[in-house]
């Protein structure tokens, strides 16, 4: 397989494992609360249960670790892939999977992302 047909080639950045406990908040509002699977320097997959596939507007997240002392707001993305994981047909409520990239990161986002990736992760 060539590197342009694996994407996994194509990252720049190793992704490492998102340590429980670590989560994103998307929306105007932050109503929309996903558990991050994963995470590199250049984005994140999160899970999250939806109604519908999430809009295109979002444009800002929200990292944070429940259990610790750590949010880091405002972080810039794109929404690179999202699918459906999971439907119950009982219920109009589907879990997903979103692969996003980061935008611009400002010098503290960045520095507050490498230490959430430093010292949150595994892998």
């Amino acid at each position: 397989m060539t590197q342009m047909n694996n994407p996994d080639e194509q990252r720049r950045h190793r992704r490492l494992q998102a340590r429980d406990g670590a989560f994103v908040l998307l929306g105007p509002d932050s109503t929309k609360l996903g558990r991050i699977i994963d995470i590199s320097r250049s984005g994140l997959a999160f899970s999250h249960m939806a109604r519908t596939r999430p809009s295109n507007d979002l444009v800002e997240l929200d990292l944070f670790l429940i259990d610790k002392d750590f949010y880091l707001s405002e972080v810039p993305f794109q929404t690179v892939w999202d699918v459906k994981t999971h439907e119950n047909p009982l219920s109009s409520i589907t879990m997903r999977r979103c692969g996003v990239q980061f935008g611009d990161l400002n010098s503290s986002q960045q520095t507050e992302l490498d230490n959430f990736m430093q010292n949150h992760t595994v892998g």
